[in-house]
């Protein structure tokens, strides 16, 4: 006799059948799998190991913040998620193209700002009858209307880190590599720029792997932060953070779970000290 017939009482409850019972959400899609990821630089005993064995996965649309010492091999993982290296052991597989951002803007300083945004959609092998529409809205997309004739050395260091988000987004990348992008700026400038990342993130559905040595700004931007040893760089630990968005810097949220990443990278450094 079977367990469940059209006479006898449904296990899925009055009212509910099969087809209605909620499906499991979607798994997320992954957009960086690092596994087992080590990077030597060097031979012998004059070799040094930047990282060593990192296991690392971001999801599609995600916001992580890297945070550690000096030394700890931050920018060498952005090295190789960007392509610029490869690994010495370990796998590295990249769901999408990338863009990467560096603490200085790197403009070509003999090109105005649209001559800079137009190298990089040439590059990208964008026509050239469409380039001067495609760098009027870059320049609207990073609130530099009006300035595509100016040159790099006539704009502040925001508007020139501004340009080079605009560079970043001509690529079409959905992958943004930002090397402490902000941290020559001041405290100012690095908030508003913050705001403008965050919505720009948000309406591109970007995913973004930010490198900064400031743990407030981590806290401020990302949805979830990894800190790395000292070198050899490792994943020591990895902070969720769950505050609601928008946040200020100076929240007492923020401030709170910035001194427990704090303490927790100041206990890193000294037991590598």
């Amino acid at each position: 006799m079977s367990a469940l017939n059209s006479d006898g009482p449904s296990l899925l409850g009055a009212g509910v059948t099969a087809t209605e019972m909620p499906a499991d959400p979607p798994e997320p899609l992954t957009a960086i799998v690092l596994d087992r990821v080590s990077k030597v630089y060097g031979k012998g005993r004059s070799a040094i190991t930047a990282i060593d064995r990192i296991s690392l996965t971001v999801t599609r649309g995600e916001f992580v913040c890297v945070v550690g010492a000096s030394g700890c091999g931050k920018s060498t993982l952005l090295s190789l998620v960007a392509g610029l290296d490869e690994p010495t052991a370990g796998s590295v597989d990249v769901r999408g193209s990338t863009a990467l951002m560096f603490q200085e803007a790197a403009l070509f300083p003999w090109l105005t700002v649209a001559g800079n945004l137009s190298l990089a959609l040439k590059l990208k092998g964008v026509r050239r009858k469409h380039r001067p529409a495609r760098v009027d809205a870059l320049l609207r997309t990073v609130h530099l209307d009006g300035f595509g004739a100016k040159r790099p050395h006539e704009l502040s260091g925001g508007m020139r880190q501004r340009v080079a988000l605009a560079r970043a987004f001509a690529q079409e990348s959905d992958i943004l590599l930002m090397d402490e992008p902000f941290g020559a700026l001041d405290a100012m400038t690095r908030d508003l720029l913050h705001d403008e990342l965050e919505q720009l993130w948000s309406d591109r559905n970007l995913t973004v792997v930010f490198v900064t040595h400031n743990v407030r700004e981590a806290v401020r931007l990302a949805d979830r932060i990894v800190l790395l040893s000292s070198r050899p760089g490792r994943v020591a630990e990895e902070f969720p953070v769950l505050i609601n968005r928008p946040r200020r810097i100076e929240s007492p949220d923020v401030s709170a779970l910035a001194g427990v990443v704090t303490q927790r990278l100041r206990a890193e450094v000294a037991r590598h000290a």
